[in-house]
């Protein structure tokens, strides 16, 4: 798991690999991801969007970016906790992630950018 904590929020990250699947006669790397977002600030705050930079070993990098996460713009009063479930596929074995989600305090009313720390996408054994 990786975590970070910026301007209150904590962002949490577990990853796991899910198998192999063939996409027009390619192979990819399935991979699954929890992510937490914990509002440890005194104010209430609500997600408007993400952006993603996903990395695999062959030099690959693909951005992602849109409205909220999976469908959902999740409102966060202090202390509470939203979880979501991904996925991404790779063209290799071993890859990352990182980025960000685009914030609002509504006691501010002003926009914020949460680093979403950089996680890891292995195989078991990919480095043996």
């Amino acid at each position: 798991m990786v975590q970070q904590v910026t301007k209150g929020i904590k962002i949490s990250v577990v990853t796991k690999f899910t198998g192999t699947t063939y996409r027009n006669y390619r192979l990819y790397y399935a991979f699954s991801y929890v992510v937490t977002i914990e509002n440890q600030s005194n104010d209430s705050v609500q997600l408007l969007s993400r952006r993603w930079k996903i990395f695999d070993s062959l030099n690959h990098i693909e951005v992602v970016k849109g409205a909220g996460v999976v469908g959902k713009k999740p409102i966060l009063k202090p202390s509470e906790k939203h979880s979501y479930n991904s996925n991404c596929l790779l063209t290799s074995p071993i890859g990352a992630m990182k980025g960000y989600y685009k914030m609002v305090n509504f006691t501010t009313t002003k926009s914020f950018k949460v680093q979403i720390p950089t996680f890891q996408l292995m195989v078991s054994g990919a480095l043996n």
